[in-house]
């Protein structure tokens, strides 16, 4: 890439920078829902497990909202932000053997110091600190609810990651037997309803990213009068 395609390319993400912290709409979701008929020609040719979560998927949410052949999505259902369920399953061992085939995702905000505690509790709870989601990805959705709950309380400072570990076995096997297991039937926190996303600090200054600048105020010029970028 030359280097004035490389400026305009920077100038172009500014712009969009700008543009989403400004006016919104970073994040679009798709409203419509696939053809159960096109849904089950898919899911079909999965492996038992992920064809389960498919179908378990479906019949409390209906159709996805968009479907490949590697997976199905759904958008703000239920308590969710999005739903993913996949095709390609990923073994793992904790707290007993399982393949990782759904993941729940919602907005929230963990601290940057709270991620290795994270990544210590549970290697399936994915954190994406820049766009402020935090999901979790297992073999039901109960347990990506219990895992969610156990991560919030290690991040509002309740439990250590060894008393959530604890905690964890302890709700499995009372979810499993039928008994009460509160942690593994609804989040028992409040979830963002928007998201809220932390963009950092611009820390480069140099030469290009000034010529990037530039070029940016003259989109802004043209779009909005004299309101430009400082």
């Amino acid at each position: 890439m030359e280097q004035e395609e490389k400026v305009k390319t920077a100038a172009t993400a500014m712009m969009s920078d700008f543009k989403v912290q400004t006016f919104g709409g970073a994040e679009k979701t798709t409203n419509n829902v696939v053809s159960m008929d096109f849904v089950k020609s898919i899911i079909n040719n999965w492996n038992s497990m992920s064809n389960k979560a498919a179908n378990l998927t479906i019949e409390q949410y209906g159709p996805p909202n968009e479907a490949t052949q590697s997976r199905l999505i759904w958008y703000n259902n239920g308590p969710w932000k999005r739903t993913i369920v996949y095709r390609d399953e990923i073994p793992h061992d904790f707290p007993q053997p399982h393949t990782d085939v759904i993941e729940n995702c919602i907005n929230y905000t963990v601290p940057p110091e709270m991620f290795s505690e994270l990544a210590k509790f549970d290697g399936s709870v994915i954190v994406e600190r820049t766009r402020g989601e935090v999901s979790s990805r297992c073999d039901m959705e109960a347990a990506n609810i219990l895992a969610l709950n156990l991560m919030n309380d290690i991040v509002t400072g309740k439990l250590s990651v060894l008393e959530a570990r604890e905690k964890y076995c302890e709700v499995t096997s009372a979810f499993m037997m039928n008994r009460p297991a509160p942690y593994a039937e609804k989040l028992q926190f409040d979830v963002l309803k928007n998201p809220k996303y932390d963009t950092d600090i611009v820390m480069i200054a140099d030469e290009m990213v000034e010529q990037g600048i530039e070029k940016v105020n003259d989109i802004v010029d043209e779009s909005l009068g004299n309101n430009r970028l400082h």
